[in-house]
């Protein structure tokens, strides 16, 4: 479900925030895109990737304004937030192209300015256009999204859905240390600071096993108990659901009380500010999606996944932007999902890619009546790590992909050093969705193996070339290619 009403003090934070930014978009102006998708989707390195291959001329043959020679200048400038963290793309670039390494994945927000200079399409456009425009990207783990349905739940609702799901499938046989320890406190017994930090400790270990590679879960609220950061140890973190809560209200001084208040603190102090600072201010947005994990653990993590993704989608204020309205309004007119990670498919199953992503999402789009928006879906790749190949095996030629695996990456009983390079057969993804969706036991899973970034050539002057892709062009003329006809 969408966040509930904000308040009316927050609306009119909200549209002071938008006057003031569409203000300075008269002179200068701006768009900000969003950049979210949950663990180890790729949002480092999509944001590190399209700013490097912007810089250094990548090949971007579908970008219809670098392609078309309209695009004079390109460079980074300083961020027009200063309360948040810049995003630090010459690091991150760094790891990818010289140590051929992954980056850190996104804890917390950061952001990054890039100004491109260009030429209008059209001659009537070059009288008027200022032919500059700045590409605000905001970088936001897509957990805290999944924190902005809670805006719309009181404690009792928080805790019968939580503890519901937690009863259900594999989640039972890891919810059972939080469940038997909560089932030895009474709700209304007297609130006990110690009894608190045990349940939430309980709770987030309970929170930390459905996220483990080995179970890849996805709907995991609240958001900030796996990513604390400064809110570590907080009362507004120190929280847990508490099961079969009695009908009532919850009696003055008791565990229940201080439960409940402690998470109204978290929405107050910690979904509420992003919501209003952050997510209200996004003009585009694109949902990174790593499918191939939750494919490769069967329908159960599919099935949560395409929950978390229609929670993420709901959350959304989909339509079109009007020149007045965006003044004291703003909604997202693009949203693009992306399955990340394509490199490690052969091409021949990226259609299959796409459409097993479309059907993640088909059900929230109809849902939120996302009509209004433009959206789309596509498989992609934001560092190409892998190049294909064809081996004959027993006259049989297979489809195969060429990379080095990182170190401790295992197929079968071999264990890669992260310095060979080996060809894997990934397997095929089924022509029909559904058939990923139904009994685990028609699951026949896919080759995923974990790659190093890709030995980046260099020129003759010792310049590195760009970052190789997969449709990160089409990505761009997606998101923000219509800013600059």
């Amino acid at each position: 479900m969408p966040p509930a009403p904000t308040s009316f003090k927050d609306d009119a934070l909200i549209a002071f925030d938008m006057l003031t930014d569409r203000a300075s978009g008269l002179v200068n102006p701006a768009i900000r895109l969003g950049v979210t998708g949950l663990s180890r989707a790729g949002k480092t390195v999509f944001i590190s990737s399209l700013v490097h291959n912007l810089l250094n001329g990548g090949r971007l043959p579908l970008f219809e304004a670098v392609r078309s020679g309209r695009v004079s200048k390109i460079r980074l400038e300083p961020q027009p937030d200063d309360a948040i963290p810049r995003f630090q793309y010459e690091d991150h670039i760094q790891a990818l192209v010289r140590d051929r390494i992954w980056p850190e994945s996104t804890r917390a927000i950061s952001q990054l300015r890039l100004t491109l200079d260009y030429e209008s399409a059209s001659g009537w456009g070059r009288l008027f256009s200022p032919g500059r425009l700045s590409i605000d990207i905001v970088d936001y783990p897509g957990e805290w999204l999944l924190d902005l349905p809670l805006l719309g739940q009181d404690f009792r609702s928080f805790s019968d859905q939580t503890v519901r799901l937690a009863r259900t499938g594999i989640r039972a046989s890891l919810s059972g240390p939080w469940l038997t320890l909560a089932a030895t406190h009474s709700p209304e017994a007297e609130a006990q600071e110690a009894a608190a930090r045990g349940l939430a400790t309980a709770f987030t270990d309970y929170l930390r096993a459905c996220k483990s590679d080995e179970r890849s879960l996805s709907t995991l609220p609240p958001g900030r108990f796996l990513m604390p950061g400064d809110m570590e140890g907080s009362p507004a973190l120190t929280f847990a659901p508490l099961p079969d809560l009695p009908e009532g209200r919850a009696p003055a001084g008791s565990l229940w009380a201080m439960m409940e208040r402690r998470y109204e603190a978290y929405k107050t102090h910690v979904v509420k500010p992003f919501f209003r600072e952050h997510f209200a201010r996004l003009d585009r947005q694109i949902v990174l999606v790593d499918a191939l994990q939750a494919i490769n653990r069967g329908p159960e993590a599919l099935a949560d996944l395409e929950q978390a993704l229609g929670d993420v989608l709901a959350c959304f204020r989909p339509g079109t932007n009007s020149f007045f309205t965006s003044f004291l309004s703003r909604r997202i007119d693009k949203v693009l999902v992306a399955a990340t990670k394509a490199d490690h498919l052969h091409h021949e199953s990226h259609d299959r890619l796409e459409r097993i992503t479309r059907r993640l999402v088909n059900n929230a789009i109809e849902r939120i009546d996302m009509a209004g928006a433009g959206i789309d879906v596509m498989a992609l790749a934001s560092v190409r790590a892998t190049r294909e190949a064809t081996i004959d095996q027993s006259g049989t030629v297979l489809p195969v992909i060429v990379g080095t695996p990182i170190a401790g990456e295992r197929v079968g009983s071999e264990v890669f050093d992260g310095n060979r390079k080996t060809a894997i057969f990934p397997g095929d993804l089924p022509d029909n969705p559904e058939a990923l969706f139904q009994d685990i036991q028609h699951h026949v899973p896919v080759n995923f193996v974990r790659f190093r970034p890709p030995q980046i050539e260099e020129t003759g002057g010792g310049m590195k070339l760009s970052v190789p892709h997969i449709r990160l062009d089409r990505a761009m003329q997606f998101l923000f290619g219509d800013k600059l006809a």
